[in-house]
This record gives C-alpha cells, sequence and structure tokens, in this order.
C-alpha cells in the first residue's frame, strides 16, 4: 500500500500568489505583467499589490524595463487606490519611486507624507525618493523641506541623502549650506565613502568657494568655539580667504598631518553635552541606587573636584584572576595607581566597592596600603547594596577625567545612556590597560578623532572611508588655504600627547 501523500492541488488564488512570489524573488517584470494581465486583472490583496509594486519598483534602472515598471505600477496604483484602501508604508514606498522615476517630485513627497493618513510609523526609505528627485533636478529649496519634514517625524538622514543635499547646494552655489551639510557629515560618520569625498572636492575646487570666508573672526573668538566645541571645530563659517588647496594626504600617529602639517586633535564631547550626559547618569543611578548614597557620593565629588584619572578598582583587582588561585590582586591596582601617579604626579581616584575595602583593611598585609590611600584622598568606597560602576562612571564625566578600565561597558545599564553618544565620549575618555612581566602598560585614547575635522585656521580634513591595516595608511583629504598652505612647524596648541592624557589634562582635547 502506497502511504505517500499525494501532493495538493493549489487553488487558482494559491497558485496565483506562488507565481508571483516567484516572480518578486527573480524581479521579473514582463512575466509579472503577463499573470496580472492573464487572470483577468484582478483586484488585488494588499500584499499582491505591495508584490506587484516591489517587482515595478526594482525595475526601474534598466532602460528596457523603465517605461513599463512606471506605466504598469500607476495603473495597478489607480485601479487601487479608492476609499477603502489603505495602504501601507511599503505600498506608499513603492509608488513614491514610480513618482520619482517620472521626476515628479511633488507627488513622491506628498506621497511620502501621507504615510500619516493611516497611522503608519514613517519610514527614511519612504520620503528618499522625493529628496533624491529634488536634488537631482537643483530644486535645492524643495530638498531642503523634504530634509526638514524627515526631521519633524523623527527621523534621521544617512550618508547618501545628505551627500544628495551636500551636491545639489553645491551645484546651486549654497556656501552656508554647503558648510551645513559638511558639519552634519562630520557628527554622523567616522569614515566618508569616496563618492561623497569627490563631492567634497568639487566644492573646493570651485571659484565660489574661494570667494567664501571671513578674516574679521577674533582668534580668541575662534579659540573659545574650539574649546566649547570639546575639539576639532568650530562652526563659525568659513575662515580666511582666496583659493583652496586640495591634496590627498595620510596622518602620521601623532595626528599631523603629512601635506599641511596641521595638528589633528582627539574630539570631546562639547561641555552642555558633558553637563547633560551627567545628568543622565546621577538620574538613572538615583532611581536604581539608594538616592542618598549617591547624592552623598557628588556632593562629596564637588568638594573634591581636583582629579584628573578615575580607576575602576574592581575591573583591575580581578584582571586575570580567573583560575583556581586566583582571587582580587591588590598588587595589579596599586602598580596602575603607581603608574599613573609617575605620570601625572598626581593620585587618582579609586572607587572601590566598600565590601571589597573592608574585607582588604582586615587582612593585615594590606592594610597599610589602603589606610595609605584612604589618608591621601584616594580612595572612595561605595556603599553597600550600591553598584560602583554608576560611581567611577559619574565622576569620569563629571570631572571630564580619563577613567582607567578594561570594562567594554556593554552591561545593559550603559545601554540605558545611548549607544551613539555614549561611544563617543568612551572613546576619548577611556585608558585600557595590560601587564608586563608585572608591570602595568596604559593604552590611551588615540591622539586623534577619526572625524572631519575643521581647524581654528580654516582648514578642513576628511578621512576616506576604507579598510586599513594601520590608521596611519588612511587616505584623508586635506584642504587648506593658498595663505596657510606653507609647510611648518606649527604650535602643538590644540593636541595632547598620550603621556599628556594622563598628565595633567583632564580631556583629550584644547583647542
Amino acid at each position: 500500500m502506497n502511504h505517500r501523500k499525494k501532493k495538493q492541488k493549489l487553488t487558482p488564488e494559491a497558485q496565483f500568489r506562488s507565481t508571483l512570489d516567484h516572480y518578486s524573488k527573480t524581479k521579473d517584470l514582463p512575466s509579472a505583467v503577463i499573470l496580472y494581465e492573464s487572470s483577468g486583472s484582478p483586484t488585488l490583496t494588499l500584499n499582491s499589490l505591495n508584490s506587484f509594486l516591489y517587482i515595478c519598483s526594482n525595475s526601474l534602472s534598466d532602460a528596457q524595463t523603465r517605461e513599463t515598471a512606471i506605466d504598469f505600477g500607476f495603473k495597478l496604483f489607480r485601479l487601487h487606490n479608492n476609499e477603502n484602501f489603505k495602504p501601507n508604508e511599503a505600498t506608499l514606498t513603492a509608488v513614491a519611486r514610480l513618482a520619482a522615476a517620472k521626476r515628479d517630485g511633488d507627488y513622491a513627497f506628498e506621497l511620502a507624507k501621507s504615510v500619516k493618513n493611516y497611522s503608519v510609523a514613517p519610514k527614511l526609505r519612504t520620503f528618499v525618493p522625493a529628496l533624491m528627485c529634488f536634488s537631482d533636478a537643483g530644486e535645492a529649496d524643495r530638498a531642503y523641506e523634504v530634509e526638514e519634514y524627515v526631521k519633524c517625524v523623527g527621523l534621521h538622514l544617512e550618508e547618501p541623502e545628505l551627500a544628495a543635499l551636500l551636491k545639489v547646494s553645491v551645484e546651486t552655489g549654497r556656501e552656508n549650506m554647503v558648510y551645513e551639510y559638511l558639519h552634519k557629515l562630520r557628527r554622523m560618520l567616522s569614515g566618508i565613502n569616496e563618492s561623497t569625498v569627490a563631492i567634497i572636492e568639487s566644492w573646493f575646487r570651485r571659484k565660489k568657494a574661494a570667494g567664501v570666508g571671513s578674516v574679521s573672526l577674533d582668534a580668541d573668538q575662534v579659540k573659545e568655539a574650539i574649546m566649547r566645541n570639546g575639539g576639532g571645530w568650530h562652526g563659525l563659517g568659513w575662515l580666511g580667504e582666496g583659493e583652496w588647496v586640495v591634496q590627498r594626504s595620510h596622518i602620521a600617529s601623532d595626528g599631523r598631518c603629512g601635506a599641511c602639517h596641521e595638528q589633528l586633535v582627539c574630539v570631546d564631547i562639547d561641555r552642555a553635552e558633558t553637563e547633560r550626559f551627567a545628568q543622565s547618569i546621577a538620574s538613572l543611578a538615583m532611581d536604581r541606587e539608594s538616592q542618598s548614597n549617591f547624592k552623598e557620593f557628588q556632593e562629596w565629588l564637588e568638594q573634591h573636584s581636583e582629579y584628573e584619572t578615575v580607576v575602576d578598582g574592581a575591573n583591575i583587582g580581578l584582571y586575570q584572576q580567573n583560575f583556581a588561585e586566583g582571587s582580587f590582586s591588590i598588587a595589579q591596582l596599586d602598580a596602575v595607581v603607581k603608574e599613573v601617579h609617575n605620570k601625572s604626579k598626581k593620585w587618582p581616584l579609586v572607587v572601590l566597592h566598600k565590601k571589597r575595602v573592608r574585607s582588604l583593611l582586615e587582612d593585615a598585609s594590606k592594610r597599610e596600603l589602603i589606610e595609605e590611600w584612604m589618608d591621601r584622598g584616594v580612595l572612595y568606597a561605595t556603599p553597600y547594596g550600591s553598584n560602583d560602576d554608576w560611581y567611577w562612571l559619574y565622576a569620569a564625566v563629571k570631572l571630564k577625567c580619563l577613567l582607567v578600565t578594561n570594562d567594554e561597558m556593554r552591561d545593559h545599564i550603559f545601554e540605558l545612556l545611548g549607544s551613539n553618544f555614549f561611544f563617543r565620549w568612551k572613546e576619548r575618555h577611556q585608558v585600557r590597560y595590560t601587564f608586563t612581566k608585572g608591570s602595568p602598560k596604559l593604552m590611551m585614547p588615540p591622539s586623534y578623532s577619526l572625524i572631519i575635522q575643521e581647524s581654528g585656521k580654516g582648514s578642513w580634513h576628511v578621512p576616506i572611508e576604507g579598510e586599513v591595516n594601520d590608521e596611519s595608511s588612511r587616505t584623508w583629504l586635506c584642504v587648506t588655504r593658498l595663505w596657510s598652505h606653507e609647510p611648518k612647524e606649527i604650535p602643538n596648541n590644540n593636541h595632547l600627547s598620550n603621556e599628556d592624557h594622563v598628565n595633567g589634562t583632564k580631556t583629550c582635547s584644547s583647542s
């Protein structure tokens, strides 16, 4: 007896759907059109309509199918667009792409904005067709309008969209907007795509670019703006005068440009961001800790604000102690404390849990060192029941200190602080360490940041995206004014050496 199941025969509807799914995967527009018309041009479910529109929008780049895709896509949309029709985001995105392909940016934008009429969450991809259509057509003001709307609905542009806005600003000679988009790219990216770099290059080679700039700004005003912003940019507009010199360069390990000899810096978060960051840490800590305990720590820190380095005591004491006889190593912690002191001639703040401190005080061989630290004000013991992570992090942020720890800070408590913002701070302030034959080696934050940098002299340095084995081999775009191009030794006013990170400086950049 044959127990095999007979293959179930598909209903016409199921067969239609199965065939459509196949054409959707293969993006086969001609076959999809035949399928629809040979089925008697039925009224489609939203899912099937979206599949057809998807095939159409993905056939726009082929000259042989472009016109058919536009005509067939709009035909389907018009047939189904009635009072009972409720499109979703995928529907509107696909039709917006068709509208943009017809160079109808207005309709593409109207479709994107209509998302709100159907209680559908907006996505960036729905607005991209209109923005790109206006940008390609040189309609700068309309493109800016789309950008503003995208911002109002809580979305953020990515590099391709910013590059399109930069390009239309360059081509229409909007120098202030070019400046604004360079800074938007600076805030968002650590490496710029070669195609975007080409747009930046085209701006600086134009006569229009040579004619913009200010020589009236006071040097102290520029310096103050750079300090306020955390280094690496001033945001005051184009500086200097005359033609720009545009060239490719490499940056040495100490942050000096090989082409113009200018010094790049390690860029910090700005003063306002730092204060907001400290407040958010304190707020989260007091939600999860005893408010009185953390408040007491804040008040203590206000009276002891001279520290330039904070040390995560538990992280260092337990470093590589995960073996049978392993335990908290006070010797490792002491070695790191002394290394910091040797470099800076100032004692760091060691944060350690009270339970750990008590245990160390009970050990006669360790008591003297702990008491010595307490007498010198080196040690802060966090209360019972507390998480010492909040304490050392708050201290490092509030005092604008370096933080010695190998903690990657990926726990859920750090996720609460926001990944992008927190990453930026961590990159500039975290000092990692290792031990070689019992001696600590401190690995300082990078001497310069891998982002677009604008100097107080008006020059620009743009890191170009790409995989490199060594950052010193990365290509940068170096842009300077002719008057400041002659290679010369520039005083190191805005750069800290690795030693200086510990050596008497709280932030990893100054002006």
